[in-house]
């Protein structure tokens, strides 16, 4: 192309080559070989990174929002939940309210638009509209465990029910169709599947929630289509829920006679329906004469009933794989939101997740760990993000459960990640061990937080926080150096690397060591921890001082905590400075006021 040759050109040039004198192709492939690990291998330029970046980095966002439907580019638009992730931690930085509004904004409008399932909960992976209508359909594991905690930290800020509903639909989509028996989540599920006639189905036998067809198990057949599971014809609504609760349902979601895809180049969704929120419940309420109360029970009742229909419909493919490092980010998800609406069983979730991963993807003799798991068999060693979203996802197990073999194991798998992956001369982390692959000419390392994060950024918040927890200088040493590697790219690049201003902003912050001293059973504990749980405090890390064997282990490694102890045999709250504990309160209302700054501890 434009005069140069082709890549099978140049093969078949490399191959008459070889024929004609190998020796000399050898000969020149060891000099590049040579000239390219010289080239990795050299110092690379970095710089001490400052406050300044984050406010750049807030700017490069604000310059390239899409006001009218959200996220941070045209179509075809990627939710990018690392994106959300730093403006969050932004705006409570700079009390930027914009920073807020284009998260919560584009949060809302990607709840509202056909990327979000409305029936079974879960997103879509990408929206091919600018208005986050028409999807491309498959469910991917990793997208919705970052998602729900946007969901879950917006909520915490904003107190809007839509947000907090939408990462628990998406949350409960996970436990029901994309987990194993024994506590792992599977990877994904595909986009197409078989089309049938809806008048046929209408008539079949229910079967409450089926599970998801797992990947090779399924019959092909050509007839699948993108979207079939999901798409609905007018008809088909009337026919299940009656003509008033079908005329109100279709008024709510955008259904049309002839379909609602105003785009639609492979003629997949002729006369079909993706359900979207085209109408508010008080204008529905409006629009039929009734109270709002009325609509919704009626809105509910017609989800429950199509959910059943859809339910017999043939499923996609599931992925049912099992991959560490995406179970790490899931794991994660669930911890924060067992916290966030106190639900027990997002915290069992959570922690059955964990195990099943100790105990089928983790070699405890070596510390090491599998990347996947099928049908009973581990293969692939651990990769740097295996090890980095996973310690992510212990730590927030940790401060979820206060059961300190999670954050032992943290401890544990972080320091084997640092023995095999971390670049001591440059500081960041190799994507892959030394002896991963003996084809690689040399190792590399991810430099871009994208639809997931760079092991480098959640190793680097990682390292912050477990120096918080263990008080351990080498863990901060890393941590510092890594960003400092990272500073010229954020100073160029900023919308590469939010995941990484993430982890800056961490550093850069007043750490705050939220103690509770109290029996965790008791109720008083309980309501204590809610006070911290509802509030999105991104520059904590949370302990339980129960007085027992937990408390004594955690001291060793924390010795300001032999000191704290509860006050007169009630529960106690300690909000701490680098350690320092000041102002320690038995009273909820005082709490609450230290952690919302209008009772400073200074």
């Amino acid at each position: 192309r434009w005069g140069r040759a082709g890549f099978a050109q140049v093969l078949q040039h490399i191959a008459e080559l070889w024929k004609k004198d190998p020796q000399k192709v050898s000969s020149s492939a060891e000099q590049l070989s040579q000239a390219l690990t010289k080239h990795f291998s050299e110092t690379t330029r970095s710089e001490s990174p400052s406050p300044s970046l984050l406010e750049s980095g807030y700017h490069a966002y604000e310059e390239s929002y899409e006001s009218h439907w959200g996220g941070f580019a045209s179509a075809p638009k990627f939710p990018m939940p690392v994106n959300h992730h730093f403006l969050l931690r932004y705006y409570l930085r700079a009390h930027q309210e914009k920073s807020l509004n284009m998260v919560t904004h584009t949060l809302l409008s990607m709840s509202h638009g056909g990327i979000h399932d409305h029936l079974g909960g879960g997103f879509h992976r990408y929206s091919t509209d600018e208005k986050w209508h028409i999807p491309h359909f498959e469910k991917m594991l990793y997208d919705n465990a970052q998602i729900a905690v946007n969901y879950i930290e917006a909520f915490q800020i904003t107190q809007d029910g839509d947000l907090g509903r939408a990462a628990q639909g998406t949350l409960d989509y996970v436990m029901r169709d994309l987990s194993h028996p024994e506590g792992g989540f599977y990877s994904a599920e595909d986009a197409d599947s078989e089309e049938r006639d809806w008048r046929l189905e209408i008539s079949r036998s229910p079967t409450p929630n089926p599970p998801a067809s797992p990947a090779g198990r399924q019959p092909l057949t050509p007839e699948k289509k993108e979207g079939a599971f999901y798409v609905w014809e007018k008809q088909e609504i009337l026919k299940i829920l009656g003509n008033e609760a079908g005329a109100i349902f279709s008024y709510r979601y955008g259904v049309e006679p002839g379909g609602n895809a105003a785009s639609d180049p492979q003629g997949e969704f002729k006369n079909k329906n993706i359900l979207y929120l085209a109408h508010s419940v008080p204008e529905t309420a409006k629009k039929f004469g009734k109270k709002e109360g009325e609509i919704q029970r009626l809105l509910k009742e017609a989800k429950q009933k199509l959910l059943e229909v859809r339910s017999r419909r043939p499923r996609p493919l599931r992925d049912d794989k099992i991959l560490t490092s995406w179970n790490g980010l899931m794991i994660s998800a669930f911890a924060k939101a067992s916290q966030v609406f106190d639900d027990p069983e997002y915290l069992k979730t959570a922690e059955k997740a964990a195990q099943f991963i100790r105990t089928h993807l983790y070699d405890a003799p070596t510390q090491s760990l599998y990347h996947r798991w099928r049908d009973g068999e581990r293969k692939i060693s651990g990769i740097a993000e295996d090890y980095a979203f996973l310690t992510q996802g212990l730590l927030d197990l940790y401060e979820a459960s206060f059961d300190h073999r999670w954050l032992d194991w943290a401890i544990e798998i972080t320091d084997q990640q640092n023995k095999i992956f971390y670049d001591s001369k440059n500081g960041g982390f190799y994507a892959t061990a030394q002896d991963h692959d003996k084809n690689l000419l040399w190792r590399t390392k991810e430099t871009t937080d994208n639809v997931e994060p760079s092991a480098n950024s959640i190793s680097t918040l990682n390292l912050l926080r477990l120096a918080q927890f263990t008080d351990r200088r080498d863990y901060l040493q890393a941590a510092e150096k890594t960003l400092s590697l990272f500073a010229p790219q954020i100073k160029e690049q900023p919308r590469s690397l939010p995941q990484m201003m993430a982890a800056l902003d961490f550093y850069l912050a007043q750490h705050q060591q939220i103690v509770i001293a109290g029996d965790p059973k008791s109720p008083d504990t309980h309501e204590m921890l809610r006070q911290v749980h509802r509030r999105f405090i991104h520059n904590k890390i949370l302990i339980l001082a129960d007085g027992g064997k937990n408390q004594a282990a955690l001291a060793q490694r924390l010795p300001f905590l032999k000191n704290i102890a509860r006050i007169k045999g009630k529960t106690t709250a300690y909000v701490c400075i680098n350690y320092a504990c000041e102002m320690p309160t038995t009273s909820l209302k005082t709490l609450g006021e230290i952690l919302d700054g209008k009772n400073p501890l200074h």
